[in-house]
C-alpha cells in the first residue's frame, strides 16, 4: 500500500493551544523515579519483592523449575504465565509450553548485574494478534534481516509476522510453475524507490543482469524463515498480493492483465479466467510453504482503469450482474475467500474486503484510520488495528529535516503508544480519531465498537513499508524503539499503560538494543508542552516532557529564552492567564536541546485541537 493518508492539517503559526479535557490522558509527566524492573511488555500483574536471587553462572533453564499445568488453562491462556521468584528459587507455571516461552522472555529481561529481582508475576496478553510487518518487495532484505526481526519480535512477545512478499517493487518468492514471476519480476534498474518509481523509470531486469537490483527467497529460505518462527512461537502470514499492486506479474506473464501488455496497467484482468488459474496455483504452492491458518491477499488499491475499457471485464459485470467495475474487485476477492476456505484456511485483506460479505473468519486489517476496524468489529468480523497514521513505523519520527527520507506524515513514539485499539466508547474513539486526523473531533461525531463487538478486534500490528528503506541499518532505524510501543500496546492490559512509566522502561532498553547490534533510533530531547483546562476554564495546567530519561528540562513564562538557571521543571503547573512558555533541555549546566515555545491561552471555543505538540515544522510541512 503505496498510497498513505497523510494526517489532517495542523494549523501553522506558534501552535496557540486549544484545549480539551478528555483528550488529555494523552498527556503526562515522568517525575517520578526510574522503576527497577524495566519489563516490556509490562506485565498484567506484577509485585516486585526485596531482595534478589542468585542465578550464578547457569542459564535460565539451568535455575528454573517449569511446570506445565493444563488446569491452568482458564486462568492463564494458551499465553499466559505465572513466575515467582524468591532469594532461593525460580518457579515458572503455564498451561502450554508456549505460556512458558514468554515466562522465559521475562526472566531474561528481568536479569541484572545484581541477579534477579524477586517477584511475583501473573501475566498473560490483552491480544492474541500481535504482529509485526515487513514489505520486502519495495526494498528487498535478506534472510538473515528477516531471522533477527524474528529474535526481536519474539524477545517482546510478538506473535505475528506479516510477510508482504510481493509488490510493485518485485515478486520475492519462488513459485514453481510460474518461474518467470523470479526470473522476470524480481529484479529492477534502480534501487533508489524515489528514482525508479516516483521518476516513472519502473523497469524490470532479468535475474542476472549485471547492475540489477533485488532478490527472492526460495523454497529453501522460506521453509527456514516459518521454521525458525515457529520455534519461537510465531506465525508467519504471507501475503500475495490480488488484484492489485501486480506491475511485477505482467512482465513475465502479461497475458493476465487487461492490455496483455507490461508496463500498463497494475491490476489483474478480473474477467479473465486464467488469472484465477493463476491465483489458485501459487496460493496451492503458498500454501504448501506456510502452515498459517491465515493467508493475506491484499485487495487494496485497485486503480480500476484498465477495467473500464477491458472487453473481458465488461462482459463479466453483464454476465454477473455487477455494480460496475465497482463491483469487479468484490467478485475477485470473494471467489479468492472461497478457494482458501475450501482449503481450510482463513483470508485476511486490507480493509477495502470491507466491500464484500465476508466469512466469519475472515480478518480485517485496519490501515485507513481506525474505521475498517470499527466498521468490521461492529458487522460481526475480526479486525487488526493497524492504521497508517498511528502504527506506520515509516513515517517520520522527529524533524524531517534531520532525518533520512521517510513517508509523509509524522508518527513519534509516544503518539503510537497513545492509540486505545479497541475504542468501545465515543471518548476513546474520538481520542484515537484525533490522533489519526491531527485535529479535534467530537466525541458525538464518532461510531465506536459496539461494547458487545469489542471482542471482534483480536490485535495491533506495527508495518514497515519499505519504498524509502533502503538497508537493513535504516530499517531498524525506522523501527526501534517504537516497535516496544507496538508490544506493549498489544500484550499490556489498557488500565496497567501509562506512558510515563514506559518512557522510563524504553529509555533503558535502548543501550540493550544496541548491545544486540541493532541501529536505533536517537530520542529527541526536544520539550513537547501540552495543556489541558483546569477549574471550569480558569485556567490551564502545563505539562513539559521529552521522549529521554532523564531530562533536566528548564522553562520561563515570562517571555525570555529558557537558561541553564531558569525554573527547573519538576511537576505540571497551572497559568492562569495568556502566557508564552519557553522550554528546553539542560544538561552539564549547559542547554542542550532547541527551545520549544508555545502560546497557552484559554479559548472559549474549540478548534482543530490536536493532541500531541507538534513541532513547528511540521506545522509548516502540512500547510
Amino acid at each position: 500500500m503505496n498510497e498513505r493518508l497523510l494526517p489532517g492539517r495542523i494549523r501553522s503559526g506558534w501552535g496557540v493551544s486549544i484545549l480539551f479535557l478528555c483528550l488529555m490522558a494523552l498527556s503526562g509527566c515522568c517525575s517520578h523515579e526510574a522503576i527497577r524492573v524495566n519489563l516490556i511488555p509490562r506485565p498484567a500483574e506484577m509485585e516486585v519483592l526485596s531482595g534478589y536471587f542468585q542465578p550464578g553462572n547457569t542459564t535460565v533453564d539451568d535455575f528454573t523449575t517449569v511446570v506445565v499445568d493444563n488446569s491452568r488453562m482458564d486462568a492463564l491462556g494458551r499465553e499466559g504465565y505465572e513466575l515467582t521468584v524468591d532469594r532461593s528459587s525460580v518457579r515458572l507455571t503455564a498451561a502450554t509450553q508456549t505460556g512458558i516461552f514468554y515466562g522465559k522472555r521475562t526472566l531474561e529481561q528481568l536479569m541484572t548485574d545484581k541477579g534477579i529481582p524477586c517477584v511475583r508475576v501473573s501475566d498473560r496478553p490483552r491480544f492474541a494478534y500481535r504482529g509485526m510487518h515487513m514489505d520486502v518487495s519495495r526494498h528487498f532484505f535478506p534472510k538473515s534481516q528477516v531471522l533477527k526481526m524474528l529474535d526481536e519480535m519474539a524477545r517482546y512477545k510478538l506473535n505475528v509476522f506479516h510477510f508482504h512478499l510481493t509488490d510493485n517493487g518485485g515478486w520475492r518468492i519462488r513459485i514453481d510453475k510460474y518461474p518467470r514471476l523470479t526470473a522476470e519480476g524480481a529484479f529492477r534498474t534502480q534501487r533508489d524507490w524515489y528514482a525508479w518509481w516516483d521518476q516513472n523509470d519502473r523497469r524490470y531486469l532479468p535475474e542476472g543482469t549485471p547492475g540489477a537490483y533485488g532478490g527472492y527467497f526460495t523454497k529453501e529460505d522460506i521453509r527456514e524463515i516459518v521454521t525458525y518462527a515457529a520455534e519461537r512461537h510465531i506465525t508467519v502470514i504471507p501475503e500475495i498480493e490480488f488484484p492489485a499492486h501486480s506491475d511485477a506479474v505482467f512482465i513475465g506473464y502479461p497475458e493476465l492483465c487487461c492490455t496483455g501488455k507490461p508496463y500498463t496497467t497494475g491490476e489483474f484482468c478480473v474477467g479473465n479466467e486464467q488469472v484465477y488459474t493463476f491465483m489458485e496455483d501459487v496460493l496451492t504452492e503458498v500454501m504448501e510453504l506456510f502452515p498459517s491458518k491465515y493467508i493475506h491477499i491484499g485487495g487494496d488499491e485497485a486503480r480500476k482503469v484498465a477495467w473500464a475499457t477491458c472487453p473481458k471485464c465488461q462482459a463479466l459485470i453483464e454476465r454477473e450482474r455487477l455494480d460496475g467495475i465497482q463491483g469487479l474487485q468484490p467478485y475477485m476477492i470473494a471467489r479468492i475467500q472461497d478457494f482458501l476456505a475450501s482449503k481450510g484456511r482463513v483470508m485476511v485483506g486490507w480493509d477495502e474486503i470491507l466491500h464484500n460479505e465476508l466469512h466469519s473468519e475472515t480478518l480485517v486489517m485496519s490501515y485507513r484510520g481506525q474505521k475498517g476496524a470499527i466498521e468490521a468489529a461492529n458487522r460481526g468480523n475480526y479486525a487488526v488495528m493497524t492504521p497508517g497514521e498511528v502504527l506506520y513505523f515509516d513515517w517520520y519520527q522527529a524533524d524531517p529535516s534531520t532525518q533520512p527520507r521517510a513517508m509523509y506524515g509524522y508518527s513519534p513514539i509516544k503518539k503510537m503508544y497513545a492509540f486505545e485499539p479497541v475504542p468501545a466508547d465515543p471518548e476513546s474513539a474520538a481520542r484515537n480519531e484525533s490522533i489519526i486526523r491531527a485535529e479535534f473531533v467530537d466525541p458525538a461525531a464518532v461510531e465506536p465498537i459496539r461494547a458487545d463487538r469489542a471482542d471482534r478486534i483480536v490485535g495491533v500490528q506495527g508495518c514497515t513499508w519499505a519504498e524509502y528503506i533502503e538497508d537493513e541499518e535504516q530499517q531498524e532505524y525506522m523501527i526501534f524503539p517504537r516497535l516496544l510501543a507496538v508490544a506493549e500496546l498489544a500484550w499490556t492490559p489498557q488500565e496497567k499503560r501509562e506512558w510515563c512509566d514506559f518512557k522510563v522502561r524504553m529509555n533503558s532498553h535502548i543501550p540493550l538494543l544496541q548491545q544486540r547490534g541493532l541501529n536505533t533510533f536517537t530520542l529527541s530531547d526536544e520539550v513537547e508542552i501540552t495543556t489541558r483546562i483546569r477549574s471550569g476554564n480558569r485556567a490551564v495546567e502545563v505539562t513539559l516532557d521529552c521522549e529521554k530519561y532523564p531530562a533536566e528540562i528548564r522553562y520561563t513564562l515570562d517571555g525570555t529564552p529558557p537558561t541553564p538557571d531558569a525554573s527547573l521543571y519538576e511537576a505540571p503547573f497551572t497559568v492562569t492567564d495568556s502566557t508564552v512558555v519557553r522550554a528546553a533541555v539542560c544538561r552539564d549546566g549547559v542547554i542542550r536541546s532547541p527551545e520549544r515555545k508555545q502560546l497557552v491561552t484559554l479559548a472559549a471555543e474549540i478548534d482543530n485541537y490536536y493532541p500531541f505538540d507538534v513541532p513547528e515544522i511540521w506545522k509548516e510541512y502540512f500547510d
